[in-house]
């Protein structure tokens, strides 16, 4: 009796525990009521599974290989146990999917078998699996304004469902991403991890993908490569011509002088002063102002008069 687990595991008693594995991994794949309709199946995935259970554990498998398995079941006496074998009675639960399932780890072996909901004939041979990768999984990366001008780390944690040595079980480990950004990306810059996802048995882990999605900034706006700048002046300054001060992103002070006539429509472009360009850092964009003209509410007689003899 004594050969009979490994036999039903069709293995020799000098078997490792990845070769126990593999052994049943292909076994259960083959006689499983999914994939097996032959006359016997059922209780041939039975006995896989009490067979696996027994020689995948080691105080079983230590028992059964001393005193077969009337010493596994009936029990042996407890000064024998010292060597790790298992001294209690053992009794298989009689559920084979349990064991199928967790020796999987959950994730359904048999997702792979099928292609366009046409399941593959299984027949006498083990299926090959086609691997299918499991789609991208998209985050949002929020940056300011500042970390876009300037480029910055960000450093981010996932968690993720990793194989253990083996591939036959998993384990929830944490990793650091690192990004590293780039001065001048914009808006929708999309940045990819291949292949960081959970990792499966039966399928290839998916990428991870940051999207950058850019905040709000209390002074600018960005329009493509150029920032826009928006100030109040009044009608007199319009008319008149001043200054206007502009704190740069990067610390500088900016006096620009406005000599023109402001319109509604008006806009003062100072070049060179936007954005880094992604393709070229040392190159920038524009600085564009915008002005909000200030109109007094109400005029006096006297300053209507002044404005119409002044304008002509």
């Amino acid at each position: 009796m004594a050969d009979d687990y490994y036999k039903t595991l069709e293995i020799n008693r000098n078997a490792t525990d990845a070769d126990i594995k593999k052994a049943y991994r292909r076994l259960a794949l083959k006689f499983h009521p999914k994939s097996s309709k032959e006359a016997g199946s059922t209780d041939r995935f039975s006995q896989l599974g009490e067979a696996y259970e027994v020689l995948s554990d080691p105080r079983k498998k230590a028992t059964y290989d001393k005193f077969g398995e009337e010493g596994l079941k009936g029990g042996i006496p407890p000064e024998f146990g010292r060597g790790g074998a298992w001294s209690s009675k053992y009794a298989y639960h009689g559920n084979p999917e349990k064991t199928f399932k967790q020796f999987f780890g959950g994730d359904n072996p048999f997702a792979d078998f099928y292609t366009n909901d046409v399941p593959l004939s299984f027949g006498g041979l083990q299926p090959v699996v086609v691997k299918t990768q499991d789609p991208p999984i998209e985050r949002d990366l929020h940056l300011s304004l500042d970390d876009l001008f300037h480029g910055c780390t960000k450093k981010i944690k996932i968690s993720r469902r990793v194989m253990n040595e083996g591939g036959y079980t998993s384990s929830i480990k944490d990793k650091i991403l690192s990004i590293d950004v780039n001065p001048g990306w914009k808006e929708g810059t999309r940045i990819v991890f291949s292949k960081e996802g959970d990792q499966g048995p039966n399928s290839i882990p998916a990428d991870i993908v940051f999207i950058v999605r850019q905040k709000s900034h209390p002074l600018f706006e960005r329009q493509d490569d150029d920032l826009i700048y928006k100030t109040q002046i009044s009608l007199e300054m319009a008319l008149t011509g001043f200054s206007v001060n502009v704190q740069t992103i990067d610390g500088r002070l900016l006096n620009i002088p406005i000599n023109d006539i402001v319109h509604p429509t008006y806009r003062k472009v100072v070049p060179g002063e936007g954005m880094p360009l992604f393709q070229d850092p040392s190159q920038r964009g524009d600085l564009i102002i915008h002005f909000d003209i200030q109109f007094p509410e109400k005029l006096s007689p006297d300053r209507k008069h002044l404005i119409k003899k002044a304008l002509k």
